[in-house]
């Protein structure tokens, strides 16, 4: 089974605080000129979206310099309903399945307000400066989250330091939600490739085979 866990890009979609909104411009009209084109005019972490290095720290490395490979692999899906925090006590639990894997998604059910008001209030769990520290005891190659950010909307964002400045991908604005009740998943993330790319939409899907109690 393949899922979509990308949220699209309109017009009104939730940004960043201070980012700026997306326009989607017609540039071409089958009435007048026989096709269609659409003039994007969006930020780099606009949408579901990718963080580089690059995007916090000056000589980081930035997203079309890393190999495509750095953009897949097995992930570990932690559901994280209900926390105000990630802690390392918590991630101790999952450690050896993260062991195995080279990403880590947190399911905290966010998802479910995009396009809403409460998207934009931080209120979504975070991992704690601990447990960010903990993951760099693994081989991960990134961590994605279902919210606006990884960090809270105040801060000078530590847990964008840690993870970015240790080498790892950040994928924010995930769709969770149709990895309830998974718990392993093949992940697939590929950023717009553009020079010297901070970060990047990306275009995110899982793959995995539903519990025989979800198969119709």
């Amino acid at each position: 089974m393949l899922a979509d866990l990308t949220h699209p890009i309109t017009a009104d979609c939730p940004v960043y605080p201070g980012s700026p909104a997306p326009r989607l411009t017609p540039a071409a009209d089958m009435e007048r000129d026989h096709y269609r084109e659409t003039l994007l005019t969006i930020g780099s972490h606009t949408g579901t979206h990718m963080d580089a290095p690059r995007h916090i720290f000056p000589d980081g490395a930035a997203l079309d310099t890393l190999p495509p490979d750095r953009f897949r692999g097995d992930a570990v899906v932690a559901d994280v309903t209900g926390l105000t925090a990630v802690t390392a006590g918590f991630l101790r639990s999952l450690e050896p399945r993260l062991r195995q894997a080279e990403f880590l998604l947190l399911r905290s059910g966010y998802d479910q307000y995009w396009g809403t008001a409460r998207y934009l209030t931080d209120a979504w769990p975070v991992l704690t400066v601990d447990a960010a520290r903990y993951l760099l005891t693994f081989s991960l190659k990134g961590v994605g989250v279902d919210s606006l950010s990884v960090d809270r909307l105040t801060g000078d964002l530590p847990i964008h330091r840690i993870l970015l400045g240790s080498g790892l991908v950040l994928v924010e604005n995930l769709r969770l939600s149709p990895l309830a009740g998974t718990d392993t998943v093949r992940f697939f993330a590929l950023p717009l490739h553009y020079a010297n790319a901070d970060g990047a939409p990306v275009r995110a899907v899982a793959e995995f085979t539903p519990k025989e109690r979800d198969l119709p």
